[in-house]
């Protein structure tokens, strides 16, 4: 990725020390033709080793939000750069090397269970040797958004506190929006693609969310430059809990932030099947509404007790977005959009009641 796309918080987090520590990315490929998506989400528990949960997974949602896992309990076949978005796990190889990047030919002939990916190449494969189901990708990927403005800096996603090790988990979206080409293999189909919507994030700690919610969309009926990230947790601040969210949106070339430090946020989220969020700051306010009716597909996320099924997630939701400029003391709506191919997730643990909470601003610690 250019300088001026990349993200802070890209490079590798672990430090080396054997406290409980995680790190996972997401990568994501919409497929608006089929009306399919495909996530990948990589995590790696304890890499010191030679503790409970030490080890690392990869897991795939695939079309119809069906899923595939595999783990990689060996943590010293992972690698991951401390100095850009660059990582990967091998699992079954023929090669007697270090874990490194290897050229795309080179990865295909020689690893036969892994993966690897940075800003703009993503590639793997993984089968499950119980059911034979499998799936394999490469492509490249042209990113367009990071996190901020065109032509400056990239900001933080949760603020210049975040180099600071006072929020746990840390969260950083690392390309808000880009464009892949290249070709997913899911159980024998293959599907070809030019310029599909992409995106990824990752997350890092030494503590755990204990509840969270998140709603992502880069795919829009009639709308190609948009792009939208929310959600929001209860996370670990110094010794005290805390609730946060936040509302991203890039949009021709600007980016509309609406974060606890300078908007109102607030989130209404049902234990499963409807997300609403609003958020207002001096310049623009912002309403979401996000719906499906389907079950969604239960995913694994890292935990205090290790990789376990703790989160629910669907990217077949539907959305609505509009997006409205203030200005003496009346508003005027300068977007509206919707899509049936939102990502849409719940997790943690106390979701058997609707979570309605309001993040104000001014937001202190």
């Amino acid at each position: 990725m250019t300088n001026s796309l990349q993200t802070p918080h890209s490079e590798y987090h672990w430090d080396g020390t054997d406290t409980r520590f995680f790190e996972g990315w997401y990568y994501r490929v919409t497929l608006p033709e089929c009306g399919q998506t495909f996530a990948f989400m990589y995590s790696i528990d304890d890499p010191i080793g030679g503790k409970p949960y030490s080890g690392g997974a990869a897991q795939v949602l695939g079309p119809d939000d069906e899923y595939l896992c595999r783990t990689f309990p060996n943590v010293n076949q992972f690698w991951a750069s401390p100095k850009s978005l660059a990582l990967g796990h091998w699992g079954k190889t023929d090669l007697q090397l270090p874990p490194q990047y290897l050229h795309p030919v080179k990865f295909e002939r020689h690893i036969q269970q892994g993966y690897q990916a940075t800003a703009t190449l993503h590639q793997g494969v993984i089968r499950d040797p119980a059911s034979n189901a499998y799936c394999r990708w490469l492509y490249e990927i042209k990113p367009v958004y990071g996190w901020g403005d065109i032509g400056v800096p990239q900001q933080s996603t949760a603020g210049w506190l975040s180099y600071f090790p006072i929020f746990e988990p840390g969260w950083q979206i690392l390309m808000a929006h880009g464009l892949a080409t290249g070709w997913i293999e899911w159980n024998g189909k293959r599907y070809d693609f030019s310029n599909a919507p992409a995106y990824s994030e990752k997350n890092w700690g030494r503590a755990f969310p204990k509840k969270w919610f998140w709603l992502n969309c880069n795919s829009f009926e009639n709308e190609p430059d948009l792009a939208l990230t929310a959600g929001g947790g209860r996370r670990g601040v110094l010794w005290w809990m805390e609730s946060a969210a936040l509302i991203g949106i890039h949009y021709q070339d600007k980016f509309y932030e609406f974060v606890p430090w300078n908007s109102e946020v607030n989130w209404q989220i049902q234990p499963w099947g409807r997300w609403q969020m609003q958020a207002q700051n001096i310049n623009y306010e912002v309403e979401l509404t996000a719906t499906t009716d389907l079950s969604g597909t239960p995913l694994r996320a890292p935990t205090e007790q290790g990789l376990i099924f703790v989160c629910r997630d669907t990217m077949r939701g539907h959305l609505t977005l509009e997006l409205r400029e203030r200005c003496g003391g009346k508003s005027k709506s300068i977007l509206k959009a919707r899509s049936f191919l939102c990502g849409l997730e719940i997790g943690g643990g106390a979701w058997q009641d609707p979570w309605i909470f309001s993040a104000k601003f001014p937001w202190v610690l």
